[in-house]
C-alpha cells in the first residue's frame, strides 16, 4: 500500500490533466497580449532617441559646455571623473533591439508580404547602422554579430554575446548601408510613420518616390562621414568610401536634414529638458566655447547662448541679456567653490553663478528640434575631402555653403520655441552670413583649411556633441587646452590629443551580466579607461 499510493496519486492527476488538455492553450492564452504591432509606429518611436549622449558627457570633453558643481554624477568629464558610460549602453535596449526585433518581423514574413516592407526594412538597416556605429564610436569593441543574432534566435546560445572587434562592426555596417540603398525601391511602400520623411515629415505624404530619394541622401552622407572616420588610419579606403558617397548622392541643403520636431505636450527635447528642469543654476557655457563666438562676432551667438537675471529660472527671464561682448564662459577644470572668489572670477548670481547659460528660451529650448544629421556637417566634410584632393569641387564653397546652412537653421530653432515663449521670428541676415564669412578668423584660406573646417564643425555640432567629440578625436581641431582638474586621471599619453577622454569605459553592468566575454574585451584592449583608442584614432 505504501508503494501503491504514488501511483493512485498519479494516475488522478493524468487522468484530470487530460481531461483538461483540449482547454489548455485557451486556459493559457493572455486576451489581453498584443499580438500583432504597427511596424511603423515602433519604428517612429526609437527614431527620436536613436543618438546617445547628453550635455554632460560629450559636450563637456569638447568644452562646449560645463558643470561646475564637482559631486555625484555631475563630475563625469567636468572633473576627469571616469563615465562607465551606463546611459549610452542603453543604445543597446533601446534603438539597437528595436530596429532588430522589425528586421525578425519583416523576415518572418512570406516572401510575398516582405516586397510590401522593402523600404521600410531598408530604412531601419541603415538607421540602424548609423546607431551601431554611435555606439562602436562611443566603446571601441563592443558586442555585434551575436547580439544581432539574438533577436532573430530568441537569445538561444546569444543572451552574453561577445564582443567583436570594432573595425570588423564598421566593415560590417558599411555592407548594410550600401545593400539596404541598392534595395531601396521608389515603387514601393511608403512608411507614413516615418518621423524624418513620413506623413509628419519634409515629403510629401504617401510619396514613396520622394521618401527613397531622402533616405538615399542618409545613407550616402552616413558612408561619407564613416570614410572620413579612416582619413589617418587608412586615408586611400577614405578617399574611396568619401567619393563612393559623394557618387551615389549625399544630401544638398537643409532641406534634406534629419530632424524631429516635438510637439510640446506629448514630447519635448529631453536633452535640454535636463538642463532646465534639474537644478537649472548647475549648467553654463564653456569658456572655450563662448571665446570662439565672441571672437568672430558669430551672429549664431544669441540663440545659443545667453545671461540669465536668476540661472535657476531661465525660462521665466523676460528679456534674457543676449549681448554678445557680454556673454562670459566658465573656465575649464574650475569648481563652483573657486568660481565663487570675486578676486578671481565673476562669482555668484543667486543660487548659480555670474556667467552665460545655455539659451533655454531659444536654440536650446525644451521645444527645440533634434537634428540627427544635417546639410551642414556632410558640406563640412565635403570641404575638407575636396581640400585634400579626394573629390572635385571647390573647398572654399563647400565650407561657405556649410555655414550658411548652418546659420539657416536657427530661424527653427525660433519658430520652435514661440509657442512656449514671447520671442519674434528672426533670422540671420545674409549680410550678417557674409559678414561673418569675411571675418579674418573665418576666412577660408588653404594653409590654415583643416582647422577652419573642423573648427566650424565643432560649432555646427553644439547640438550633438557626440559627432562634435568623434570628430575632434579624427581631427584634432579645434586646439584645446586640456582639463588638468585632478591630473592623475587623465595625465594624458604624450600623443595625439594629449590627455582628452578618447572613449568610454564599458558599463559597470557589463560585469556582471555579460563576466566571461566582458573581461575578454577588457583584455583585448589592455587596459579599461577613457584612454584607449577606437581603431580609427591612431596614435
Amino acid at each position: 500500500m505504501k508503494n501503491l499510493k504514488p501511483i493512485i496519486f498519479l494516475s488522478s492527476f493524468l487522468l484530470v490533466f487530460a481531461g483538461c488538455d483540449k482547454d489548455f492553450e485557451e486556459i493559457n492564452t493572455n486576451p489581453y497580449e498584443i499580438n500583432e504591432i504597427d511596424l511603423g509606429l515602433l519604428f517612429a518611436g526609437e527614431q527620436r532617441i536613436s543618438v546617445s549622449g547628453n550635455w554632460e558627457r560629450q559636450n563637456t570633453i569638447v568644452q562646449h559646455f560645463v558643470n561646475p558643481w564637482n559631486g555625484g554624477a555631475t563630475k563625469f568629464f567636468n572633473f576627469n571623473f571616469d563615465d562607465r558610460g551606463n546611459g549610452l549602453w542603453g543604445l543597446y535596449t533601446g534603438p539597437a533591439k528595436e530596429f532588430g526585433h522589425i528586421l525578425d518581423k519583416i523576415n518572418d514574413m512570406p516572401e510575398a508580404d516582405q516586397a510590401n516592407y522593402v523600404n521600410m526594412k531598408n530604412i531601419v538597416r541603415i538607421w540602424r547602422a548609423n546607431v551601431f556605429m554611435n555606439i562602436v564610436d562611443n566603446f571601441g569593441n563592443v558586442p555585434y554579430f551575436d547580439a544581432i543574432k539574438a533577436y532573430s534566435d530568441g537569445a538561444l546560445g546569444y543572451g552574453y554575446p561577445k564582443y567583436d572587434d570594432a573595425e570588423l562592426i564598421y566593415a560590417d555596417l558599411e555592407k548594410e548601408i550600401k545593400e539596404a540603398l541598392v534595395a531601396l525601391n521608389p515603387n514601393g511602400d511608403f512608411v507614413s510613420a516615418d518621423l524624418f520623411y513620413g506623413k509628419n515629415g519634409s515629403v510629401p505624404s504617401n510619396d514613396a518616390v520622394a521618401q527613397v530619394a531622402k533616405w538615399k541622401k542618409v545613407g550616402n552622407s552616413l558612408l561619407l562621414r564613416m570614410g572620413m572616420r579612416y582619413s589617418r588610419v587608412n586615408p586611400s579606403k577614405a578617399e574611396s568610401l568619401v567619393k563612393e558617397a559623394l557618387n551615389g548622392g549625399v544630401m544638398e541643403s537643409n532641406a534634406d536634414d534629419v530632424f524631429v520636431i516635438f510637439d510640446g505636450t506629448n514630447y519635448t527635447n529631453s536633452r535640454n529638458g535636463g538642463i532646465v528642469t534639474n537644478n537649472a543654476h548647475y549648467y553654463y557655457a564653456a569658456e572655450p566655447f563662448v571665446n570662439q563666438l565672441k571672437s568672430t562676432n558669430d551672429p549664431r551667438a544669441k540663440y545659443i547662448i545667453a545671461r540669465f537675471a536668476d540661472p535657476s529660472s531661465p525660462e521665466q527671464d523676460p528679456s534674457p541679456n543676449l549681448n554678445l561682448e557680454e556673454q562670459y564662459g566658465i573656465p575649464i577644470g574650475i569648481d563652483n567653490n573657486q568660481l565663487a572668489d570675486t578676486t578671481k572670477y565673476r562669482g555668484n548670481l543667486l543660487l548659480g553663478l555670474d556667467y552665460s547659460q545655455m539659451n533655454t528660451q531659444g536654440a536650446a529650448s525644451r521645444l527645440a528640434r533634434t537634428y540627427w544629421l544635417t546639410y551642414s556637417q556632410t558640406s563640412l566634410l565635403l570641404a575638407e575631402a575636396a581640400f585634400r584632393g579626394w573629390i572635385p569641387g571647390d573647398a572654399k564653397v563647400f565650407y561657405e555653403n556649410a555655414i550658411k546652412a548652418d546659420m539657416d537653421r536657427y530661424a527653427l530653432y525660433v519658430k520652435d520655441a514661440q509657442a512656449r515663449f514671447n520671442i519674434p521670428q528672426t533670422s540671420i541676415s545674409q549680410e550678417e552670413q557674409d559678414a561673418y564669412i569675411k571675418h579674418p578668423l573665418v576666412a577660408y584660406n588653404a594653409e590654415k583649411a583643416l582647422e577652419l573646417i573642423n573648427t566650424q564643425y565643432w560649432i555646427v555640432n553644439i547640438f550633438d556633441g557626440e559627432e562634435a567629440w568623434n570628430n575632434f578625436k579624427r581631427s584634432g581641431y579645434p586646439v584645446l587646452q586640456r582639463n588638468t582638474f585632478d591630473n592623475t586621471m587623465f595625465a594624458g599619453d604624450g600623443s595625439f590629443g594629449d590627455g582628452f577622454p578618447r572613449r568610454f569605459s564599458y558599463p559597470t553592468g557589463e560585469e556582471t551580466r555579460n563576466q566571461l566575454n566582458y573581461n575578454d574585451a577588457v583584455n583585448v584592449i589592455g587596459k579599461n579607461d577613457n584612454l584607449v583608442r577606437i581603431f580609427w584614432d591612431p596614435k
